[in-house]
């Protein structure tokens, strides 16, 4: 029996309006606040975002033998080259180039959490 279920995946960040209009741009929604502290992405397909201001926020360093990626981000699409080119297009940085050969791609999004882009 399962003791809750998953209610909102929330993102550290050092602007969190900047990063919910970054996701906004690929899942749709749009960034809804009531401070600059905490903004929700509202109107998307899927679990619900948020996205936290943490003023100290550190990236992972991925891929790196000496620390974790916390936590990536799966996100499906249909067509890799379309849904590349309009990540980068966000703001997006590619953190392996050497992935032409496989159903996926790995991306850090602006505030550096690394974000998988899959055709499975």
């Amino acid at each position: 029996m399962a003791v809750a279920k998953l209610g909102t995946v929330v993102l550290d960040c050092p602007d969190p309006l900047a990063l919910a209009t970054f996701y906004a741009g690929l899942l749709g929604g749009s960034p809804s606040s009531e401070d600059e502290t905490w903004v929700d992405l509202e109107g998307h397909e899927g679990t619900p975002l948020a996205f936290q201001l943490a003023p100290g926020h550190v990236p992972p360093n991925w891929p790196s033998p000496e620390g974790s990626q916390q936590f990536h981000l799966d996100l499906t699409v249909e067509d890799l080259d379309v849904a590349e080119e309009r990540i980068l297009a966000l703001g997006a940085k590619p953190l392996d180039a050497d992935d032409r050969g496989r159903s996926w791609r790995v991306y850090a999004d602006p505030a550096g959490h690394p974000v998988c882009l899959c055709a499975c």
